[in-house]
């Protein structure tokens, strides 16, 4: 109960300042209209009003979940009014390039760990790779694809794979270099030659740090994902409800988007901390 009164309190604050800042941003309007058809409403009614508009500048919490329990709940998963059927699209991508940009992150970080030219030279490019915007690179990855012939799923995956290798690097580089000397030395005594160094020592040291790693990779591959949808006019996935919920002044299927990403990041990164926690009791780390 200790653990949990504080995650109340933090989640009740916020949607006491959600219904706040609907009921601000959303009383211009609410007060024009009334204004034009000469009549005053009273602070009842003008709450009443605010939180129930149909396209508000700040959807309510209430119309938010609304509209999820209709587009998820009520929806066959199969139509494309689906919250679920759009989820299920983005989570496609956002897992092929979380696998592709976590394979790409640990050889570019063994090859820095074990190569001085690689550490030298690849280190400070990756680095350098994320001050690019990735609203600037995405459509250029998708134009670039699909003039070869390449469409569909692997663009957006690809652009996943752009921001998830990062973190990946950058937490494996740590974890592989957190021997210690002494440990080093105590495997040269062994006579452990680079491969056995590496899995018996190296690799197991690096787990904790990649498992941290990969959570934060998770993340960054569902934004790539839904940013990759944006410029390519696609018609399924929670990018795609963004896009169609910004054209036609939808706020609240925007904001039932966004809760859906979140709520799918949020599960995605929970099985890894999962599968953290399992590996690392495994091998008497936890």
């Amino acid at each position: 109960m200790r653990n949990v009164l504080p995650v109340l309190t933090v989640v009740a604050v916020i949607f006491v300042a959600w219904y706040i800042g609907a009921v601000a941003l959303n009383a211009t309007w609410a007060q024009d209209n009334a204004a034009r058809a000469g009549v005053e409403l009273s602070f009842t009614e003008l709450v009443a009003d605010t939180l129930s508009q149909d396209k508000p500048k700040l959807p309510a919490p209430h119309q938010v979940a609304v509209e999820i329990w209709e587009t998820t709940v009520e929806k066959n998963i199969t139509s494309r009014r689906s919250l679920v059927y759009h989820s299920w699209i983005t989570m496609s991508a956002t897992l092929l390039g979380f696998v592709l940009g976590t394979g790409l992150g640990i050889a570019l970080a063994v090859g820095i760990v074990y190569n001085r030219t690689m550490d030298m030279s690849v280190m400070p490019w990756v680095i350098a790779s994320q001050t690019i915007p990735i609203l600037a690179i995405a459509p250029m990855i998708i134009v670039v694809l699909n003039a070869i012939g390449i469409t569909g799923l692997f663009p957006k995956a690809v652009i996943s794979m752009y921001l998830s290798f990062f973190p990946v690097v950058v937490g494996m580089v740590k974890g592989l270099r957190s021997p210690d000397r002494m440990q080093l030395d105590q495997m040269k005594t062994w006579h452990a030659n680079g491969i056995q160094e590496f899995w018996k020592l190296r690799f197991p040291s690096s787990m904790p740090y990649l498992f941290t790693s990969l959570k934060v990779g998770m993340a960054a591959s569902l934004v790539g994902a839904i940013v990759g949808e944006l410029p390519t006019g696609a018609v399924a996935g929670l990018g795609a409800r963004l896009l169609a919920g910004s054209y036609y002044g939808q706020t609240v299927q925007i904001w039932s988007a966004l809760i859906m990403a979140a709520v799918l990041a949020a599960c995605l990164v929970g099985i890894i901390g999962l599968a953290q926690r399992l590996v690392l009791k495994r091998m008497g780390m936890a």
